[in-house]
């Protein structure tokens, strides 16, 4: 039975794998496994062991605890807004937007940057204030 806390572990390690553009293959090849062991962590039908979960967190390079973060029931409470955060970076238009914005020089991402603010309704901006 799959376990809220594999669950969250495997949604940690595809949010990762995504964010560095791997896919679940170069993954798997870099910890000497096949992708479907990746494919089970990442859905939560396979529980990462502790030697696995350090391997994966080599290849991902990221501290252990990072497969953790947000777990716990009092971080929860002290930020929600991280937690909303973590949500839009797991999706793919997301990540394909912040690769395609710093492949940008530094003077057209700033434009680009300035764009958006520019585009955010009052009550946004004035929230920001």
């Amino acid at each position: 039975m799959t376990n809220d806390i594999d669950l969250h572990v495997g949604k940690r390690l595809r949010r990762r794998r995504r964010l560095l553009g791997l896919t679940q293959q170069q993954l798997a090849e870099s910890v000497g496994i096949r992708f479907q062991q990746i494919q089970k962590y990442e859905c939560g039908a396979n529980r990462v062991s502790a030697s696995r979960l350090f391997e994966l967190a080599e290849a991902l390079d990221v501290p252990v605890q990072y497969f953790y973060e947000g777990l716990s029931r009092r971080d929860e409470a002290a930020n929600e807004d991280t937690y909303l955060a973590a949500d839009v970076l797991s999706q793919k238009e997301t990540v394909d937007l912040i690769r395609a914005y710093y492949r940008l020089g530094e003077r057209p991402r700033k434009r680009l940057l300035e764009l958006a603010k520019s585009l955010e309704p009052d009550e946004a901006a004035n929230d920001a204030a």
